[in-house]
C-alpha cells in the first residue's frame, strides 16, 4: 500500500460470501487501491502539472515511490472526474459570493489534439476582483489590475448549445446569473455573445481590447506595409482613436486615414475592419472602464488556456480522449485555489 508517507505493508482478513471475496476493512478504511486517499492526492497534483511518464520521473525522485505512468494516468483522471462530479453539491459558492470586487466572466476556447483530431476546448472563467488604480486610454497596457479575490472555472468539448448549458448551470450555482454588477469579456466569436445574452440577460459585455486592436495592427500593415513608419503611425492613431472613442473613434480617424492610402492601394483592409467594429458597438467603451479601473480583456481566461491547455495537455505525441479533457483542465485550474483542500477532504 502506498501512502503520503511511503508504502507500508497492511494485513486485514479476505471473506468469501456468496462465492465472491473482499477485504471489509477497506470500507473503513477509506481504501480504493493500492492507493490511499493522500497518495491519489499527490498522484493527481503531479498528474496536472507534469505529463504523467515525467510525473513518475518526479515521484520517484522526490518521495521514493514506485508508481508506474498508467497508474498516474488512470489516476488523474478518476480524479478529475470526481471532482467534476462534485461541482453541484461544492462549497465554493459561498466563498464566490463572499469576495470582493465585482463579478467578470471570461470566456474562450483553446485547441487540443484529440484522438478524433484537434477540438475546441470551451472554458469559463468566473471571478470577482476589486477595482483598480484609474488609467487612461495611453495607460491601457501598461496599468496593473488587482488579482482576482475568488475565480472558478469551467470546461468542456462540446458544442455552443451544451457549453452554454453548463455555463447557465454554473452561473445559477453560483447565484450570479442575474447580477446587475457582471460583465462578460471574450474575442470577436460569436457563439460567446450569443452564449452571454442567453445566460447573462443583465451583464455588460467588453471585446477583448486586445484582440481589437489586433484587428486594428493587421488591417494598417495590409494597407502601409508590415515595419514601415507610416504602419506604426497610423497603428498607433486607430489604437488610442479605439480607446479613446470605440467605434466612433476609429471612424473619425478613417476619415484623416483613407486619403492617405497609397495609390493602388486596396482600402478594403480599413473597411473591413470597420465593418468588424460595427459588430460589437456596445462592447467598445474602453475610456469609461480604464477610468473606473475595470478590466478591458479577457486575460483571465486567455491565461487558463496558456496554463492549462497550452502547457499542460499540448505535450507532444499527447492524443486525449474528449471526455477527459474538461475534466482535467477542471483540476488543473482547481489545483491552484483553496477549494483543492476541500476537495480532497471531501473524499
Amino acid at each position: 500500500m502506498t501512502t503520503a508517507f511511503g508504502g507500508i505493508a497492511l494485513s486485514r482478513p479476505y471473506v468469501l460470501a456468496s462465492g465472491e471475496g473482499s477485504f471489509p476493512a477497506d470500507e473503513h478504511l477509506g481504501l480504493d487501491g493500492f492507493l490511499t486517499t493522500a497518495a491519489k492526492r499527490l498522484v493527481a497534483l503531479v498528474g496536472t502539472v507534469k505529463s504523467f511518464v515525467q510525473a513518475e520521473r518526479l515521484l520517484a525522485e522526490l518521495c521514493g515511490w514506485s508508481v508506474d505512468a498508467e497508474t498516474i494516468r488512470r489516476t488523474t483522471h478518476a480524479a478529475a472526474k470526481a471532482i467534476a462530479a462534485s461541482r453541484p453539491s461544492r462549497a465554493d459558492a459561498g466563498p464566490f459570493a463572499a469576495a470582493a470586487g465585482e463579478i467578470e466572466v471570461a470566456i474562450d476556447a483553446g485547441k487540443v489534439n484529440t484522438r478524433i483530431g484537434w477540438k475546441d476546448v470551451k472554458i469559463a472563467v468566473f471571478l470577482r476582483r476589486i477595482a483598480g488604480t484609474p488609467a487612461t486610454p495611453p495607460q491601457w497596457d501598461t496599468r496593473t489590475l488587482p488579482r482576482p479575490t475568488n475565480r472558478v472555472l469551467v470546461a468542456a468539448i462540446e458544442d455552443a448549445e451544451a457549453f452554454t448549458r453548463r455555463v447557465r448551470s454554473e452561473a445559477d450555482r453560483l447565484d450570479v446569473t442575474l447580477a446587475n454588477a457582471l460583465t462578460v469579456l471574450g474575442d470577436g466569436a460569436e457563439w460567446i455573445w450569443n452564449l452571454s445574452e442567453t445566460v447573462f440577460p443583465l451583464a455588460d459585455e467588453m471585446l477583448d481590447a486586445f484582440h481589437a486592436i489586433e484587428h486594428i495592427g493587421d488591417a494598417v500593415k495590409a494597407v502601409w506595409g508590415d515595419g514601415t513608419e507610416a504602419t506604426a503611425s497610423h497603428r498607433d492613431a486607430a489604437r488610442q482613436a479605439l480607446l479613446t472613442d470605440g467605434k466612433i473613434g476609429v471612424e473619425r480617424w478613417l476619415q484623416t486615414a483613407l486619403p492617405q492610402v497609397p495609390p493602388g492601394v486596396s482600402h478594403e483592409p480599413l473597411v473591413g475592419l470597420l465593418a468588424y467594429l460595427a459588430k460589437h458597438p456596445t462592447r467598445l467603451d474602453y475610456a469609461q472602464r480604464l477610468a473606473e479601473g475595470r478590466s478591458i480583456g479577457s486575460g483571465a481566461v486567455e491565461s487558463a488556456v496558456k496554463q492549462t491547455v497550452n502547457l499542460r495537455l499540448k505535450r507532444t505525441g499527447a492524443r486525449w480522449r474528449l471526455e477527459h479533457v474538461g475534466p482535467l483542465v477542471e483540476l488543473i485550474a482547481l489545483s491552484g485555489t483553496p477549494e483543492w483542500d476541500a476537495a480532497w477532504v471531501a473524499a
